[in-house]
């Protein structure tokens, strides 16, 4: 079995509710996963935007999210885990909003794809402090056991309301 992730609060390639970007209450949607390989000592999560600034003309990756550190018997995150807390260990990096927390969907223009990447890992990168993404993908060189990616989208203006 390969690793998997999955959101209640969204299917794959479908929009992300409102209230898990700016123009809601821009908390982490709750995150799943399953079969972890053997020997996973850790997993990491990267949330990335490629579709910045504009899907049409991109430029640049935005980061929204950096997590590692996440202990092995970890399976989910429930909603609004980069503020009401993460399991014990795991540890925050430094999106490109600059802050150590999740940063929802805020596109300026256009609907953007966001990638919810989960690394399993056969180490827990316990010296990384601080990390950006470019950080963390240099640590985990060498380290990766799996990995899994769960995409959804959003646009500015979308009334999608959340499945509770």
């Amino acid at each position: 079995m390969a690793l998997k992730i999955t959101s209640s609060a969204f299917t794959p390639n479908g929009k992300i509710p409102t209230l898990y970007t700016c123009e809601g209450d821009d908390i982490s949607p709750p995150l799943e996963w399953s079969d972890a390989p053997e020997g996973t000592k850790s997993f990491a999560l990267i949330v990335d935007d490629p579709d910045a600034p504009d899907p049409a003309n991109p430029k640049m990756t935005y980061v929204h999210w950096v997590v590692h550190r996440i202990p092995p018997d970890t399976t989910s995150f429930e909603e609004n885990a980069s503020k009401s807390g993460l399991p014990g260990g795991a540890e925050q990096g430094t999106n490109d909003f600059k802050t150590r927390t999740y940063g929802g969907p805020c596109p300026p223009i256009g609907r953007h794809r966001y990638f919810f990447k989960l690394y399993a890992l056969d180490t827990d990168l316990a010296s990384l402090k601080d990390a950006k993404k470019p950080d963390l993908e240099k640590a985990m060189e060498g380290h990766i056991l799996g990995q899994a990616q769960l995409v959804g989208t959003y646009q500015k203006g979308d009334a999608l309301s959340v499945k509770r």
